[in-house]
């Protein structure tokens, strides 16, 4: 199996090091000083690799916690990131830190190493179990494991070729409200006093999610085993959910998610797709394009098949929910056309 395109990390001078070793205070990029957790009177300070797993933090945190997103700025492409001194700086004085896994982040192993961080790290890729599949690891069949495995026969039996995992587990809704429940027993093990505020929360946004899961139970009950496409497998776990079956040729998805180049058989495959009317949608990754990824766009847009934007970071202004939301309605949308 191929590494799949991650996340890296800008190696740190001599100069930045003896910085953040003198540093007794400052706000660490957002986030609280080192020992400022709720047991001296501060806010529980939390780092995540990106402002999804931010917004989730904060929304189970509410104003106990102060919180740090690595990558915020929605028009970034996160495979290409490049963290410093004062990201660092943030780690090395978290409480907690959230992060992807799965290959997707692998910057923050960096960072957690290199800053000599005590903090509880939470992984979404782990607590979603969602890699048992792929790996055979029995540590991660849990419940949620199992339930995927339910989940990826059926796709099966619809044709999907399931290929290298995905690690975009940020659009497995399920998962999400298992990684609110992670982040609530993580901070209410920082502050006691707290933990039944931020059970409560994780609690309200799980019904929220179920909310956004039942939507995505009616789109596969009208729409179950329609074809779609997308340019990197980032809404994968939404469409399973959906029952929507990718037809999109791995050989060109892969390249594209690792930065490899698209040969010319895996293009003109896929750009056949739109000119045999093979698939109802194509979801398009704004945060990361190509001129084969615009070639396929323009393919879509000439073949009249629904372009529907993703995007691997929070959208200026949204929430997690409303994020994901509005995904739906687009889907929604893009398939009644």
């Amino acid at each position: 199996m191929k590494t799949p395109r991650t996340l890296s990390l800008l190696a740190l001078p001599a100069a930045a090091v003896l910085v953040l070793s003198g540093c007794a205070s400052g706000d660490g990029g957002g986030g609280s000083g080192a020992g400022s957790s709720s047991g001296d009177g501060g806010a529980i300070a939390v780092v995540a690799s990106t402002n999804v797993y931010g917004d989730i933090a904060k929304t189970v945190g509410g104003d106990a916690v102060d919180v740090t997103s690595v990558i915020s700025d929605p028009s970034q492409d996160p495979h290409s990131y490049e963290a410093d001194a004062r990201t660092q700086l943030a780690v090395s004085r978290a409480d907690v830190v959230i992060q992807n896994g799965g290959g997707y982040d692998e910057f923050m192993h960096t960072l957690l190493d290199a800053s000599g961080s005590d903090a509880a790290v939470i992984d979404a890729v782990e607590v979603s179990g969602l890699d048992a599949d792929e790996h055979g690891d029995e540590a991660h069949a849990d419940e949620s494991g199992e339930a995927h495995a339910d989940e990826t026969a059926e796709a099966d039996d619809h044709g999907h070729d399931h290929g290298e995992f995905n690690e975009h587990v940020f659009y497995s809704l399920p998962s999400m409200a298992a990684l609110a429940t992670a982040i609530a027993d993580e901070l209410g093990a920082v502050d006691p006093a707290q933990a039944d505020t931020f059970t409560a929360n994780a609690a309200s946004f799980g019904e929220q999610i179920a909310d956004l899961e039942a939507q995505a139970a009616e789109i596969k009950t009208a729409h179950d085993g329609e074809s779609v496409a997308y340019t990197e497998p980032v809404p994968g776990y939404l469409f399973d959910a959906m029952g929507l079956v990718n037809v999109t040729p791995s050989d060109f998805s892969e390249a594209i998610e690792e930065g490899d180049d698209v040969s010319p058989a895996a293009l003109n495959e896929t750009l056949q797709l739109f000119s045999d009317g093979t698939v109802d949608l194509l979801a398009y990754n704004e945060q990361t394009s190509s001129p084969e990824t615009e070639q396929v766009e323009k393919a879509a847009t000439d073949a009249g098949v629904a372009i529907v934007p993703v995007t691997e970071l929070l959208p200026t202004g949204d929430d997690y929910v409303s994020w994901q939301q509005s995904n739906i309605d687009a889907i929604t949308a893009a398939l009644d056309k």
